[in-house]
């Protein structure tokens, strides 16, 4: 009988302690043994609680207990998380996470720390909730030379993003609703802001390019300027707003970017709605793949964690072998990259392509007088960039996917 403990016993650790005993037999036959909780850590009591016989308040009692080979680190966060997961790993237990923040600033490190000590570091639930992602980069695509990961990678603003073009709502009221149905934190920032999307995309793209990416290198926007009109204008077009995260590999290196983009029905992101999120991969031999599921959530993200505990358990006599190096990869800069882009302001049409040269489909709405919004000609960012500066009238402006990129993207 394998022992493990949990360490964080919220939704995503009681999830966890619920899947395991749920799907008792079934884990016990695939693992090769029963598994089985012996200690829950936690700062609280959790009395009626079933685990409530297993709570201790004292990390000593886990580090220190030879019969717990696998520990699941759900406290979130990167004190004491960052400390206590490389303690177990030096002591030789097994750590499986669902921690973003801590697997995209020390991921890599503990990783090697796991490797030196012959266990494993196991993180699948840290991007996308129950979506297998991490595994299939690790394995069913080590074949490829992957060419791009995009991706929905947050719940949060894609409720929000899909109840401002479904139902007419803006942005405030739209996430006021999410905080109500427990979509979204009461401090959301991370989610709003983008941050939660970049460091999953830093996770993934250091996964698929073999190199670490610092995800304080990735350029990051958030939704929280995007207004009803803004999606008005997006349906008017044939699209949709998403927030995307994104990088890519192109002749010159690898480049990433968490932005809202307008994408078109071409796209099969955007017909992903709701809390649900989606990451389509492209390699240079299977072409595009793609994931789809529930991104949070406490089964989803337990259920992603339980079967890493099951890989450990499985593969205890020895690291899960995985390739990704220790070094740094340095990103190019987003303003070489060449795309539409959809520009909404005031003016004349004359003066808007006095500025941007050529402009196509134009549109105007009768909600919104005395301003009209269309999309320019492919261009590097830098050079829409010098162009908006030079401007007068601007509203707001969104990067365009391209007909070609989001078909192959």
């Amino acid at each position: 009988m394998a022992q493990i403990a949990i360490m964080g016993y919220g939704t995503v650790g009681a999830g966890v302690y619920k899947t395991l005993t749920m799907n008792r037999d079934v884990i016990a036959k695939r693992a090769g043994e029963e598994i089985q909780v012996k200690r829950v850590l936690d700062l609280r009591d959790f009395p009626g609680d079933e685990a409530e016989s297993k709570v201790t308040h004292d990390f000593a009692d886990v580090l220190s207990d030879p019969e717990i080979s696998v520990v699941v680190e759900t406290m979130g966060g990167l004190k004491p998380a960052y400390t206590f997961t490389k303690q177990l790993l030096e002591a030789g237990k097994s750590v499986c996470t669902s921690n973003k923040e801590l697997v995209a600033e020390h991921g890599v490190e503990l990783r090697q720390t796991a490797r030196e000590h012959s266990v494993n570091y196991l993180f699948e639930a840290s991007c996308g909730g129950g979506i297998p992602i991490i595994r299939v980069l690790d394995t069913s695509l080590t074949a490829e030379e992957i060419e791009e990961v995009t991706g929905i990678l947050n719940g949060t603003t894609n409720y929000i993003l899909t109840s401002m073009a479904d139902e007419g709502k803006e942005f405030d009221v739209a996430l006021k609703e999410a905080q109500q149905k427990g979509y979204a934190e009461l401090h959301p920032e991370a989610d709003v802001e983008g941050w939660d999307a970049c460091r999953k995309i830093a996770i993934l793209s250091s996964l698929a390019y073999g190199k670490h990416i610092g995800w304080r290198f990735v350029p990051t926007e958030g939704i929280t300027k995007v207004d009803k009109g803004d999606i008005e204008y997006a349906k008017a077009l044939g699209c949709r707003i998403k927030l995307l995260a994104t990088s890519r590999r192109d002749a010159n290196g690898i480049w990433a970017l968490v932005a809202p983009m307008m994408i078109g029905k071409e796209n099969p992101l955007t017909a992903v709605d709701g809390v649900m999120n989606a990451i389509m991969v492209k390699g240079n031999a299977v072409g595009t793949t793609m994931y789809y599921g529930s991104g949070a959530g406490s089964l989803p993200t337990a259920s992603a964690v339980s079967g890493d505990v099951i890989a450990c358990v499985k593969g205890k006599d020895g690291s899960i072998r995985t390739e990704q190096s220790t070094e740094n990869l340095a990103l190019l800069p987003v303003d070489e990259v060449s795309r539409p882009f959809f520009v909404r302001m005031r003016g004349t049409e004359e003066y808007a392509r006095e500025i941007f040269g050529t402009i196509t489909h134009v549109v105007h709405l009768p909600d919104y007088k005395e301003e009209f919004g269309f999309l320019t000609e492919m261009m590097p960012e830098k050079d829409f960039k010098e162009k908006l500066d030079a401007a007068k009238g601007i509203l707001s402006w969104y990067r365009r996917g391209k007909k070609e990129e989001e078909q192959e993207a």
